[in-house]
């Protein structure tokens, strides 16, 4: 299945069925009188998000979607029936924009949640609702009121516990197929992946969900590469591995690069907690890791983990560290849930 994150979709609820103009006439039966019916209601338009989903690919090629219209009323008092509705489905993390593409109509992250974006119109009414003791013949009846249409976006952001962010081919790919049973594309060139990938984790009998983000580049937050749109995905995640090639000369610039990124897109980014590793030493003698260790713990001030997914050097240490980082991100909003619930005015 091919993986699609954005998608801008045409919707519009159903118009009412018009009300009915129409007088009882039965044979042998003296006493006549207004007998139309109501007319339907329209469809609406809603979005609900499901289980079992992870792409907009359903969006791909088919961008318009229309409720039914209600029937118009009929003699004898004859109501028709409401349109029915158009619902579209979504998987989690999924964000409703308007046409703009900047104002959030609607962000789904559970499963479940619904949203209403157009409603359907209302029936017209029938003559019958118009009659009275000084009017008992009338000749009037309502249209239906016509339905909502609007463009919007649909935006995913995948919802994973760790993101693995870094340059072009510092190993992430690499890394999570080292680590899960995902099979991302990996290649020596830059910018093999060229969408997001999904990736369940195990370690010590517990597990979690790792995403790995197509590399950024210096500019990103300004659409430069790939652009900013994978930043977005990065949003969901509670930690951050930030992988940083062992190899390059420049591996220092290589982390600040990144970091710069991430702070520049905002978004609370630069906040979340961050593991960072040096990739690739399963390419170089000792004395260069060391060399390398103390260059990068004297420039940002801690050192980080050095690793080799290929030769599995040193994987469950990091994983542990991410995995306990996860945990902690979990009773921390789970005790600030609780307080919430227990407050009251």
């Amino acid at each position: 299945m091919k993986f699609l994150d954005q998608a801008k979709v045409y919707v519009r609820s159903g118009d009412g069925g018009a009300g009915c103009l129409s007088f009882r006439r039965e044979k042998y039966v003296a006493l006549g009188g207004p007998d139309g019916g109501d007319g339907g209601k329209g469809g609406d338009v809603i979005v609900e998000c499901v289980n079992g989903l992870n792409t907009l690919i359903d969006y791909r090629f088919k961008q318009h979607f229309k409720a039914e219209t209600g029937i118009h009323g009929m003699g004898r008092n004859r109501n028709g029936h409401n349109g029915k509705d158009v619902i579209l489905k979504v998987p989690v993390g999924t964000q409703i924009l308007d046409e703009d593409n900047e104002t959030i109509l609607a962000d789904f992250t559970e499963v479940g949640q619904s949203y209403k974006l157009c409603k359907g119109g209302n029936g017209g009414f029938g003559n019958t609702h118009f009659k009275s003791s000084v009017n008992q013949a009338p000749r009037r009846a309502n249209p239906g009121q016509e339905g909502e249409e609007r463009w919007i976006w649909l935006r995913l952001k995948l919802i994973a516990d760790a993101g693995l962010v870094g340059l072009p081919n510092a190993g992430k790919s690499t890394f999570l197929a080292s680590v899960s049973s995902a099979k991302p594309k990996i290649a020596d060139y830059p910018f093999t992946t060229l969408h997001p990938n999904l990736g369940v984790v195990g370690i010590d009998g517990r597990e979690f969900v790792m995403a790995d983000i197509p590399g950024l580049v210096e500019g990103a937050h300004e659409g430069v590469g790939i652009g900013d749109r994978f930043l977005g995905h990065v949003e969901r995640c509670r930690v951050l591995l930030h992988l940083v090639d062992a190899t390059q000369d420049d591996f220092l610039d290589a982390y600040r690069v990144i970091r710069g990124e991430l702070e520049a897109y905002d978004e609370g980014l630069s906040e979340k907690d961050e593991i960072v590793a040096l990739t690739k030493i399963d390419s170089l003698l000792d004395e260069d890791i060391a060399e390398r260790l103390k260059a990068f713990e004297k420039e940002f001030g801690f050192k980080p983990f050095v690793i080799s997914a290929v030769a599995r050097t040193n994987m469950d240490d990091i994983l542990r560290a991410i995995i306990g980082k996860v945990e902690d991100e979990n009773r921390r909003e789970a005790e600030d849930q609780q307080e919430e619930e227990a407050w009251r005015p």
